[in-house]
């Protein structure tokens, strides 16, 4: 099992400095941002990549001696999306992630299933939280009809490249429980589409992750480490799915999303917080979540994903590793060097 970080956090820093914070956490592996809501910052001469072999090689030679190698491929977005300049953006690169996988010696990209609009001519998505009514049903066979074709022939590319395409469970998309993951399956007959189990998406709608991986066992190809903390006192007010976000200002530093949308404002007396590991469930928990993992794949790759608001980019990853690596060596999982 590979342990490593999800470079997002280090795109403050350039990839040799990054390579070396990841070292010096005592991970292994870097996942790499490639498309989708961010920009590909540590990976800046794709295009050359994707079509010269010296520019392949020079770009590996980066991770030469560092102790540190690629662990997939990552261009989380919204490829089904109703605005072209989104949804087609995010699609291509979903696709240009997939030959660039291949390119680097990597089999795995981690996006999301994507969500459209609710009927034909939309410009905005729209997600089915409830379909308690018959017209919510009509909308989800719209989607689930986008969702099929577009999924059907990124399954056929990634297969032909070598590659699997592992899709985080992530609310606001089509697939986000492990229902959608048999229904895109079956609707597809994908064979290199499946899962990458982020546990923070899990454990907010309530959700067991070692249960999860359990369930949907080898359609598991990849996982993030990322903890929630449900905050018990406001979450009797507002619940998990509390929707007083503000909306920020163009003056106030906010990350777009594609075209003109943006991120929004955290509630500041939130329901539900990400947290580094260790702040919403213990080194025990993840321990049970690396077993879990482990038994389906023993070479599954498990990255880090920092979202902790509280904590520094560095002081978060120390955080995690700790416990990360704790609960790996607690099981066995993790070769020592």
């Amino acid at each position: 099992m590979k342990l490593g970080v999800y470079n997002a956090i280090l795109h403050d820093r350039s990839l040799p400095e990054a390579l070396k914070v990841i070292a010096g956490l005592g991970l292994s592996g870097i996942e790499l941002n490639t498309g989708g809501f961010l920009p590909a910052v540590h990976v800046p001469t794709m295009d050359q990549i994707l079509v010269s072999d010296a520019a392949r090689d020079d770009y590996l030679g980066i991770f030469e001696g560092t102790g540190v190698s690629i662990a997939g491929l990552n261009c989380n977005g919204n490829p089904l999306h109703p605005k072209p300049e989104i949804g087609e953006k995010h699609a291509e690169d979903v696709r240009r992630s997939i030959r660039l996988a291949q390119r680097l010696g990597q089999n795995r990209v981690v996006t999301m299933s994507g969500l459209p609009g609710g009927e034909p001519g939309a410009t905005v998505t729209n997600w089915i939280v409830n379909a308690w009514n018959s017209a919510a049903l009509d909308v989800l066979d719209y989607q689930w009809g986008i969702a099929a074709e577009f999924w059907r022939e990124t399954d056929r590319l990634a297969a032909d490249h070598g590659v699997k395409v592992a899709l985080e469970l992530h609310p606001q998309n089509i697939v986000f429980n492990t229902a959608d993951v048999y229904k895109l399956i079956e609707l597809t007959g994908a064979t290199n589409v499946g899962v990458e189990l982020d546990a923070s998406h899990l454990f907010w709608q309530q959700m067991d992750p070692v249960a999860v991986v359990r369930e949907l066992g080898p359609l598991v190809f990849h996982a993030a480490a990322k903890d929630v903390r449900i905050n018990t006192e406001n979450a009797k007010l507002y619940g998990v799915l509390d929707n007083r976000f503000r909306r920020l200002r163009p003056e106030e530093n906010r990350t777009n999303l594609g075209g003109d949308e943006w991120a929004n404002e955290w509630p500041k007396d939130s329901a539900w917080d990400f947290v580094a590991l260790g702040r919403g469930h213990d080194t025990a928990y993840w321990a049970e979540f690396l077993k879990a993992l482990y038994e389906v794949d023993s070479e599954m790759m498990v990255n880090i994903e920092h979202e902790d608001t509280s904590l520094g980019r560095i002081e978060g990853l120390e955080v995690a590793s700790k416990v990360l690596l704790d609960a790996a060596r607690s099981v066995g999982v993790l070769a020592e060097a």
